[in-house]
């Protein structure tokens, strides 16, 4: 790892640097790794509270994303001291140079979390240990700063009991969190960053998507690829999101709500959309089984993705395997009346049944609710998505779920 980042140092931008400035730039890198700096610590955080609270929205005018509580959480670093202190502040605007890398060379990675409120009003969060270390997991993808997991987390929960109100009541809503690292260093060279800003920002939110939870319908992406070998497919970064969003258009345009991403001259299924894959089928030796592409280094783990899997292996009532899937194998079980139901899953839909695949100029017509033509889930998808809510909101006990 350490030569990789030498390596980057040398050569940036076509423009080859002096051994010296490398070898500067190499020991800042290092730092992040010493233990001389400041780790960021909880007990350092400081709370200034807006004077100019906002105006929250009702439940049903709320659009995933774009109404944001009255505060954020923020903390500094840089390689000669480390994490700065943590603050809770009034939500505004960041200030920050137009030469810094961020804006640049994409250095920017973040996570999709949600806080709940049950019955009792105790808010809730799902699993955020998880979250805690993806975060981790792609800073240091990035060459961002690491931090101790359990820290920040503490810095979160104290931000959620800042934030209560703005946690809706009602049941299908949550705050969800949006916690962001970017590289802040004012230059355009190819490296590092030496400076790094870690926030926290909040949206009351409803169902994500506008058909709540109706069947999709996807379009098999053959000329765009989502993610490949040995890049940042498993590392929740904003490069993997924004060269999505021009196929998504284009398929929209088509009738259909999300891509179905595949990869290679196989033509496996990697994600859909911004979500992980499931089917449940019975396979070629005739057993039923929920399967979902392999964590191969191209697809995100999910929270979500773990949980189903935990769970349907906890219920031990048919095979559970993480295994390539070919689109041809997922042509020929349609045809054969194989497949039972196919779902996407994430933080902020939890699963979103999928109704047809548009693939070489044919649409596919998925299996749904079997017992009702109306229906627009199947029942294990419906299972999933009222198990994990009952989780999330408190209303069984369950290790994941985890009182602030």
């Amino acid at each position: 790892m350490f030569a990789n980042i030498i390596r980057s140092q040398l050569v940036t931008g076509g423009v080859r640097r002096s051994q010296s400035q490398a070898t500067m730039a190499f020991a800042l890198s290092l730092q992040r790794w010493s233990s001389s700096v400041a780790p960021l610590a909880r007990s350092k955080l400081t709370t200034k509270l807006t004077t100019t609270p906002k105006t929250k929205l009702p439940n049903n005018q709320l659009v995933f994303g774009q109404s944001f509580s009255d505060h954020m959480l923020t903390i500094e670093w840089d390689a000669a001291k480390g994490w700065h202190a943590p603050s809770i502040l009034p939500y505004g605007k960041l200030h920050l140079d137009p030469a810094s890398t961020v804006f640049h060379y994409a250095v920017e990675c973040f996570e999709g979390m949600k806080a709940y409120k049950d019955k009792a009003g105790k808010v809730r969060m799902f699993r955020p240990d998880m979250n805690m270390k993806r975060l981790n997991r792609s800073c240091e993808r990035l060459t961002l700063p690491t931090f101790d997991s359990e820290q920040f987390l503490e810095c979160i929960k104290e931000f959620l009991r800042v934030e209560k109100d703005w946690i809706p009541n009602e049941r299908g809503y949550s705050l969800y969190l949006r916690p962001t690292a970017i590289a802040t260093q004012e230059s355009l060279g190819v490296g590092a960053s030496n400076r790094a800003l870690l926030y926290l920002i909040a949206s009351p939110v409803g169902p994500y998507y506008k058909t709540g939870f109706n069947a999709v319908s996807l379009f098999a992406t053959q000329d765009y690829v989502r993610a490949w070998p040995g890049g940042t497919g498993d590392a929740k970064v904003g490069g993997n999101y924004a060269p999505g969003i021009r196929p998504q258009i284009e398929v929209s345009k088509q009738g259909y709500q999300q891509n179905l991403w595949l990869f290679g001259k196989e033509e496996f299924i990697t994600e859909v959309g911004t979500m992980n894959f499931f089917m449940f089928w019975t396979n070629e030796s005739g057993k039923r089984e929920l399967i979902t592409p392999p964590l191969d280094g191209t697809i995100l783990p999910g929270v979500t993705r773990d949980s189903i899997l935990s769970l349907a292996r906890s219920w031990g009532e048919f095979e559970v395997s993480e295994k390539p899937i070919q689109m041809s194998t997922v042509v020929k079980a349609i045809k054969d009346g194989r497949v039972h139901e196919m779902f996407g899953s994430g933080t902020a839909a939890i699963v979103s049944p999928i109704k047809t695949i548009r693939f070489k100029d044919q649409d596919l017509a998925i299996p749904l609710d079997p017992k009702d033509k109306a229906g627009q889930a199947g029942p294990l998808t419906k299972r999933m998505a009222d198990t994990i809510q009952h989780i999330q909101y408190g209303e069984v006990d369950h290790e994941w779920s985890i009182v602030v």
